[in-house]
């Protein structure tokens, strides 16, 4: 996908992405092929997990991740504590060190998205809120960003706390998606190839654990 008009997607920003992800190739691939072979072995078929994103407003693409939950035929919305007793003891491990989210660089070499910007929205909110994310989709979506670096720590816990799809979905609507938003038009006002740096900085500090990476809300 070339880079597109009015969603931020400049040439260096493109450029940015293909030359991170080839020095980090020759971690990434091992690694991503010995994971893939551990859930496998562990947890059987399939090794992936596939989920509907939006790019867009109107245009949809398929996310990757390596899958961490067991398979429920029906399945929808973001996960929360009603979906905890799903998640597999290698998908714990692969959440808590987002190694899961590996397969996201093929999406990244794709053009469905780039390193940084907002987290791909489900379609599902995007129909609920169009004039919302008619406003953060005028970036191309990211795989860590303001939001990812300075809300997901408190996300991950207030939607912990829920016990069931029907308030998952009320505290995400309510708690999570305009606290995202407002941080994701921040860096929509002020996005550049240097913030994209110190985003994807302080996100690699922070899986890495490094001494003064410590995680904000």
């Amino acid at each position: 996908m070339a880079p597109g008009k009015g969603d931020g997607m400049t040439a260096s920003k493109r450029l940015l992405d293909l030359v991170v992800l080839a020095l980090l190739a020759p971690l990434l691939i091992p690694v991503g092929i010995a994971i893939a072979l551990w859930i496998r072995v562990s947890d059987g078929r399939p090794v992936f997990y596939v989920s509907e994103r939006m790019t867009t407003p109107t245009r949809a693409f398929r996310l990757w991740k390596f899958r961490t939950m067991t398979v429920a035929r029906s399945d929808s919305g973001v996960s929360g504590g009603d979906k905890a007793g799903r998640v597999t003891r290698v998908g714990r491990i692969l959440r808590r060190t987002h190694a899961d989210e590996i397969p996201q660089a093929w999406n990244v070499i794709r053009g469905d998205v780039s390193l940084v910007g907002p987290r791909p929205p489900l379609r599902m909110y995007v129909d609920r809120f169009p004039e919302l994310y008619g406003q953060v989709l005028q970036s191309r979506p990211g795989l860590t960003g303001m939001a990812s670096v300075f809300f997901s720590a408190h996300e991950t816990w207030l939607l912990n706390a829920c016990r069931d799809a029907a308030e998952t979905d009320a505290v995400y609507v309510r708690r999570c998606i305009p606290r995202k938003a407002r941080l994701d038009l921040i860096y929509q006002r002020n996005r550049s190839i240097g913030l994209d740096l110190w985003l994807i900085w302080v996100t690699a500090a922070r899986i890495l654990r490094l001494p003064g990476a410590r995680r904000k809300s």
